[in-house]
């Protein structure tokens, strides 16, 4: 008889990690504290996630539908400093669609799902934290909308501004995703915080074409209060997805990373679950391999950040650019 899985969260990794233990016959409960389907600040792009992950998890086929992303386009102050193909096509779709469609498998497979229900936040046996990031005091806004027939430069844009950046995808064949990182300004609210936070940092041409086109504002979020990197949570936690590890979203690799996480966390809950392995050593285990895996991609991550939210480093990477000399490829991989 296998021990049951409580998991925190129904985001990305709580959801995939209950389809994959599910279908493995191990009882779960999953506690989500909102309600679905629903709009999260993501930036709706998944790249870097081999399809074998998606398959250990079981939800390689609701991916089949997804954009396919090719080319990118990087912008600076307005304009554009960089164009490429992307080293490995990415894709895109919406957390809304996406979200909806693995609670729904999860709960085909069995697993028992409790919407606007909250976990206490401590380390008991058999518990997995996929509750987001550790709420913590930040300088960081995060603010994403969708927006339909909005005309791209790229499958990908990237607009570095004064104040932060702003990433663009298509997550459905006339919508795209606009999602943005900004240093917090209180005195910006209500209607049109998005393209408001835009012009702040100069970024007027990108909202300029939000504006001119179908602003879809039941899809607009936003999240504060938090820090990138390695979260700073309880040691007796066992955390997945964003509670563990947050890493700027100019990497396009925050989905991955959650199904990777879910995906590495598979093996050794199930160990636990058919009593071959006590709790206590299941999560130091699991730590291990997530530090293995994600270490150096947040280093490399942490330490490229600044060259994208301040000015004397966007002139850098400006200058850079033009002279053909950004290691595109080698930056990517690095970040994956």
């Amino acid at each position: 008889m296998k021990r049951g899985i409580t998991i925190a969260g129904g985001g990305l990794a709580g959801l995939s990690l209950g389809i994959a233990l599910r279908n493995r016959g191990v009882a779960v409960e999953l506690h989500e504290a909102g309600s679905y389907p629903r709009h999260r600040v993501c930036g709706e792009f998944i790249s870097g996630v081999r399809p074998a992950v998606l398959e250990t998890l079981g939800i390689a086929d609701l991916l089949a539908g997804a954009e396919v992303q090719r080319s990118t386009a990087w912008f600076s102050g307005g304009k554009q400093i960089f164009a490429a193909q992307l080293p490995v096509p990415a894709r895109g779709i919406s957390r809304h669609v996406l979200d909806d469609a693995m609670r729904m498998r999860f709960q085909e497979s069995g697993g028992v799902l409790h919407e606007r229900s909250r976990q206490q936040a401590q380390g008991r046996e058999g518990l997995v934290w996929c509750a987001g990031r550790i709420p913590a005091r930040g300088k960081w806004i995060g603010l994403k909308c969708h927006v339909r027939e909005m005309p791209l430069h790229a499958d990908l844009e990237m607009h570095l501004g004064r104040n932060g950046y702003a990433g663009v995808a298509r997550v459905s064949p006339d919508t795209v995703n606009v999602c943005g990182l900004f240093r917090l300004d209180k005195t910006l609210e209500g209607a049109g915080v998005l393209p408001k936070y835009l012009r702040q940092g100069g970024l007027s041409e990108l909202a300029g074409r939000m504006e001119s086109s179908v602003v879809d504002p039941a899809s607009f979020a936003a999240v504060a209060g938090f820090r990138l990197g390695w979260q700073r949570s309880r040691t007796e936690m066992m955390t997945l997805g964003d509670a563990c590890g947050m890493t700027p979203p100019f990497t396009g690799n925050g989905m991955s990373m959650a199904f990777e996480s879910a995906a590495i966390a598979v093996a050794p809950i199930l160990r636990y679950a058919t009593g071959v392995e006590e709790w206590g050593n299941t999560r130091k285990i699991l730590q291990r391999q997530l530090l293995r895996k994600f270490s150096l991609r947040l280093v490399y991550a942490q330490a490229m950040h600044p060259f994208l939210t301040r000015s004397i480093g966007q002139a850098f990477l400006a200058a850079v650019t033009r002279s053909r000399l950004l290691p595109f490829h080698l930056c990517f991989h690095a970040l994956r």
